[in-house]
């Protein structure tokens, strides 16, 4: 275990956005290295969605560094209380998840956390473990641990409230659910976004009730996502996804805005923040230069999820094709059966749609629109034209997406 107190919670509030009370996080540190007893840090994920972007991993970076500090880090994949359905930011009752659908998604997050975290240093239950076994009496018991009152002065529920739309009772137990699961691991510190305050609250609090010392929640902040504006999700588009290919998240991490580097180097990356420091002054002072900086960031981000090896590659790629204008090593080929032309042509939006450079023949005309089609490197610029492909014709749409024709 690191035995500096001042450079573990230097590490531990890297990035962090709040964390309540930071006084107590204090005497927990140093009581741990007094007793040389590693804290407990406790993660809850409800396994809704089946992919994760880098915005989800900015917990478990920072996980990671208090796996490195030599704390227990306990991953809670929360079967029971994905059935409901977090109703944080939410205007209406979730659907509920079948407990099929549930395990499916677990399965997919456990391997998609352990390119973040250490493996044989993390401990990953269901909390159904603890929820299951509960008779009837002991929810109740847990229901009347906090009241309607408090539950309605949190903002999602307040504004249904008001806004007299339903809310149904099962959903006031999704936080007192995940705040149980505080008490069941009896957790030093509950590590969370800054949009699930209320429910890492809500564990401190029935820690409390039960007899327990409470935890600190400690919050990081939402990623921004490649707009710069919006949080990174993956409806909205603005995501990397850390499945994706090298070539794919290099390219969209080069598209990032340069106000936002500095703050993904912090969250999303295990770059010690003194190099960070360096990197953001000469950023300020003119010495480094933004496109060098941001293609640091790319290999850092890729380096994690898929090696050092495809990261380079990736970073070759790029400099080929955008800054020689060379095609990259491998260009899908795309057949075009010739019962598929029109005396021997094609409406582009068509061809963009069924080769899976545009996701709809609408998103075509747009893309064309925009000016970011070329056919054999000319820019095409009418949404109606047909023309005629040819065996070996090279479509580009967008930074990143090519094609080449193969006449069947």
């Amino acid at each position: 275990m690191e035995r500096d107190i001042t450079k573990q919670l230097e590490t531990i509030r890297r990035g962090a956005a709040e964390i309540v009370p930071e006084n107590e996080l204090v005497e927990k540190v140093k009581k741990s290295v007094s007793e040389n007893r590693p804290l407990h840090i406790k993660l809850g994920l409800d396994p809704t969605a089946p992919d994760i972007h880098l915005g989800h991993t900015v917990v478990l970076q920072k996980l990671r560094q208090f796996q490195d500090l030599g704390h227990r880090v306990t991953i809670i994949l929360g079967d029971y209380t994905a059935r409901i359905g977090d109703p944080t930011g939410k205007s209406e009752t979730r659907k509920q998840l079948t407990e099929e659908e549930v395990r499916a998604n677990a399965g997919t997050y456990e391997e998609q956390i352990f390119k973040v975290l250490d493996k044989s240093k993390t401990k990953v239950v269901f909390n159904s473990q603890w929820l299951a076994p509960l008779t009837f009496a002991d929810v109740i018991g847990l229901a009347a641990k906090y009241t309607v009152a408090r539950m309605l002065e949190r903002d999602d529920f307040a504004k249904r409230f008001h806004n007299e739309q339903p809310i149904s009772v099962h959903e006031f137990f999704y936080p007192l659910m995940q705040g149980y699961d505080s008490v069941a691991l009896e957790a030093d510190i509950e590590i969370g976004g800054t949009d699930q305050k209320f429910n890492l609250l809500m564990g401190r609090h029935l820690q409390k009730e039960y007899g327990q010392e409470p935890q600190v929640a400690l919050m990081m902040p939402i990623l921004e996502g490649l707009d710069g504006v919006q949080k990174m999700s993956k409806s909205l588009g603005n995501y990397i996804g850390i499945t994706e290919s090298p070539r794919e998240m290099y390219g969209k991490t080069m598209s990032i805005a340069d106000e936002l580097m500095i703050r993904y180097f912090e969250l999303v990356t295990p770059v010690e923040m003194e190099e960070i420091r360096v990197i953001e002054a000469g950023l300020k002072d003119g010495s480094l230069h933004p496109r060098d900086v941001k293609m640091r960031l790319g290999r850092e981000i890729v380096t994690i999820y898929h090696g050092a090896e495809a990261a380079l590659a990736a970073e070759t790629e790029f400099k080929n094709i955008f800054q020689k204008k060379e095609l990259p090593d491998e260009v899908p080929q795309f057949r075009l059966e010739k019962d598929q032309l029109d005396n021997g042509k094609i409406w582009l939006p068509k061809l963009l749609h069924i080769s899976g450079l545009a996701a709809s023949t609408s998103e075509g005309k747009r893309l064309i629109k925009q000016g970011a089609v070329r056919i054999n490197d000319d820019k095409a610029v009418d949404p109606d034209i047909k023309f005629m492909p040819e065996d070996g014709s090279i479509i580009k749409a967008g930074k990143r997406k090519f094609i080449k024709i193969v006449i069947g």
